[in-house]
């Protein structure tokens, strides 16, 4: 009798954590009688017909790993190319795809309109701005690169009276600058869903001059002023997202060391933040997701998602990760934790 069969990708930015997931699940699977394969490149892997068998051997000790075993794509999209992703999925002879992404990997699946691909998911976003979910993996370990950052260049800040600028990822979502400030101790954190006072700012930073040799700032990339708008950096033409944004920081060292006269710096963390092996709490969700994944594939519970709701992973509909990004509120008890310790924010 075969064996009844999976398949497994990887999709979107990669995250701390997928390698975890890919492990967990397929391990449990497998104990479970399952073959289990694993499509490279995301969604392109299901176009150009590429995927590898995960068996025990090849998934033992990745977790340990940033990145994907799979590898991923943001870039193939199947908008308009239904029909050949419903040809190419049937060749693979699995009963339903674990897909573990971001929105723009979900939204995928509803382009395929009435040509229902059984599917599992598994929210991913170092961001931490999905919806449907309170924590995405990926998202500890980003922030903990964050505040090692705040932690290392506080020392040079100190030395040489200087303010040191951090430019976080966060486009719209201002989660990893404000959990890895915070972590951090920053003495400013600035994110996207406050624009802030320029005036406020400046006042606050001249206060803490009279009593502090340094100050690190943790900014997110699409942080504003009152009044302006997000900086974009330059333009990916046919992306999604077109509008890249960066370059904050720069602009506000620059602008900050004219008003005040004390020497400014800043610091683009950009992909390392992506690139750091997984911290125990994101080896433990990603363990425990992959374990629930697979019940959830014995179940049958195709159209579903694992998330991580109240304390413990559960389950819930796929479509509720399709929802609008979850954004930081104005008042979120972390923003009142910032306020507390005197952090302008």
């Amino acid at each position: 009798m075969a064996k009844r069969r999976v398949g497994i990708l990887t999709g979107g930015g990669d995250a701390p954590g997928l390698n975890g997931i890919i492990e967990a699940s397929s391990r449990a699977l497998i104990q479970a009688g399952y073959e289990v394969i694993g499509i490279m490149d995301g969604y392109e892997g299901i176009f150009n017909n590429r995927y590898r068998d995960l068996t025990a051997d090849v998934v033992h000790g990745v977790h340990i790993d940033a990145g994907t075993l799979l590898g991923t794509s943001n870039k193939t999209w199947i908008a308009g190319r239904a029909d050949e992703f419903n040809a190419n999925y049937k060749k693979l002879n699995v009963e339903g795809l674990i897909v573990a992404g971001g929105d723009g990997t979900f939204a995928g699946l509803s382009e395929l309109g009435d040509k229902i691909v059984p599917a599992i998911g598994v929210p991913k976003t170092i961001d931490n701005d999905l919806a449907g979910t309170e924590v995405t993996f990926g998202y500890d370990t980003a922030c903990s690169v964050i505040a090692e950052a705040a932690d290392a260049l506080r020392t040079t800040a100190n030395a040489h009276r200087r303010i040191m600028i951090i430019e976080a990822m966060g486009r719209t979502a201002g989660w990893l600058a404000l959990g890895g400030g915070l972590a951090g101790y920053a003495d400013v954190i600035l994110i996207p869903e406050r624009p802030f006072s320029k005036e406020a700012l400046l006042k606050s930073i001249k206060e803490k001059q009279k009593t502090s040799r340094g100050l690190v700032m943790v900014v997110a990339e699409g942080a504003f002023a009152k009044g302006e708008s997000p900086h974009v950096a330059f333009k990916v033409k046919g992306s999604p997202q077109e509008e890249r944004y960066g370059g904050v920081a720069e602009m506000l060292a620059r602008w900050i060391e004219a008003e005040t006269g004390w020497e400014s710096r800043h610091v683009v963390l950009g992909h390392l933040q992506r690139s750091k092996a997984p911290t125990t709490t994101d080896r433990f969700l990603t363990l425990t997701m992959g374990v629930e994944v697979a019940k959830m594939v014995q179940d049958h519970a195709w159209g579903q998602a694992v998330v991580y709701r109240d304390g413990r992973v559960q389950r819930a509909q796929l479509t509720e990760l399709m929802q609008p990004a979850r954004l930081v509120d104005k008042d979120h008890r972390w923003v009142q934790l910032a306020q507390a310790l005197g952090i302008f924010i």
